[in-house]
């Protein structure tokens, strides 16, 4: 067990927090996320004394570092960010006060700086894998399939995504479902013979009613249509329509049962024809699947002296979705105490930083000496 006398300075972290943030590593510039995981590997290798296994997925550029022959403990990061190109040189790298800011140093870079050295004063290290990946922020396409496999049989996931507010860890993150629906009609002059044509934008406009009632809100299902688009010419009845469909549930079962009733649509208007594209992006994060390790997590924290953790219920989703959606306890937010993620006052709190590690660090340590599940 790690103690309260094995300290992070703070001057280091924030140190490691500064390249890392110096480094610009948006997602879909891929010679820029390479360039960042070379910065990661660099710094992982002189804090842990190996390179890492360098894993490219369609020109994403992904690090693991596993110690030991089976993970009982999976560290999982990312090292891309939603900031183009050229952000750092408006919103520079900067420590004032007591807030640290940059791009990207909230989402979650001072989550991945926590890790690597939390990671590196473990006394111990057999059973715990590091996977820090390049394309969090756009969906995780490139990286789910490694994700699952990695976790695949370890003992709990430890997601360093950036805490909720006030520093609260994310035990529930809702699941996600994306959709674009395509709606097929029949073009005809709209102003010679429009009973000719089958009206795509009026059987769009059923269709997005019918998703939207889809929603209960009592049980935190949000089914939201957003982008739409219609017709080629305002005097053609138009032939073709789409839109889009963001879902987000907090259960399996209510994911499920919103993914049927979209399936099961259709079309309102005499002739048109609805095509359902999409699916089941990512698995909820339930409660159940964070509740013993958040136990687990406040009796470490209490041991450390730190003040008593907080818990909350997001409904963004992360790549502890897929941790969780593979049967493997997570708990995830156990990064920087901060805010403004994706937002121009993105900002990271630097006194918590050491303390955040500590506990990090006491978690992984005590969860890899344990052979049993959490």
């Amino acid at each position: 067990m790690i103690t309260a006398a094995s300290d992070v300075a703070t001057d280091v972290l924030v140190g490691t927090l500064r390249r890392l943030v110096e480094c610009e590593s948006p997602s879909a510039d891929h010679a820029a996320v390479a360039r960042s995981a070379d910065l990661v590997a660099a710094l992982g290798e002189d804090l842990f004394g190996r390179a890492p296994e360098r894993i490219v997925v369609d020109g994403v550029s992904h690090l693991r570092w596993c110690f030991g022959a089976h993970t009982r403990v999976l560290v999982l990061a990312h090292h891309d960010t939603v900031w183009p190109l050229g952000t750092l040189a408006r919103l520079p790298f900067a420590v004032h006060e007591d807030t640290l800011r940059g791009p990207g140093c909230f989402d979650m870079k001072a989550g991945l700086a926590m890790a690597l050295h939390a990671v590196a004063g473990l006394e111990e290290r057999d059973g715990v894998t590091v996977l820090v990946t390049g394309d969090e922020e756009v969906g995780s396409p490139a990286s789910r399939a490694l994700i699952e496999d990695t976790v695949r049989g370890a003992h709990a996931a430890l997601v360093l995504e950036a805490s909720a507010d006030g520093g609260a860890l994310k035990l529930e993150r809702k699941g996600v479902s994306l959709y674009e629906i395509v709606v097929h009609g029949l073009a005809a002059h709209a102003g010679l013979e429009p009973e000719r044509g089958v009206n795509a934008t009026v059987a769009l406009a059923h269709a997005v009613l019918a998703v939207a009632a889809l929603a209960d809100p009592d049980r935190g299902t949000t089914v939201t249509p957003t982008v739409a688009r219609s017709g080629a010419t305002t005097n053609t009845v138009p032939a073709l329509a789409t839109f889009s469909v963001d879902v987000r549930a907090r259960t399996v079962a209510e994911q499920e049962r919103v993914d049927a009733a979209v399936r099961a649509l259709a079309a309102e208007v005499p002739g048109a024809r609805l095509e359902v594209r999409g699916g089941v992006n990512r698995p909820p994060l339930e409660a159940a699947a964070s509740a013993a390790l958040f136990q687990r997590a406040q009796h470490i924290a209490a041991g450390l002296g730190l003040e008593p953790l907080r818990g909350a219920a997001v409904g963004g989703a992360s790549d502890g979705n897929f941790t969780a959606g593979a049967g493997v306890p997570t708990l995830d937010g156990l990064g920087a105490v901060g805010g403004g993620a994706h937002a121009e006052h993105e900002h990271v709190v630097v006194a918590e930083l050491a303390p955040r590690t500590r506990l990090l660090r006491a978690l992984i340590g005590d969860l890899a000496a344990d052979q049993e599940t959490p």
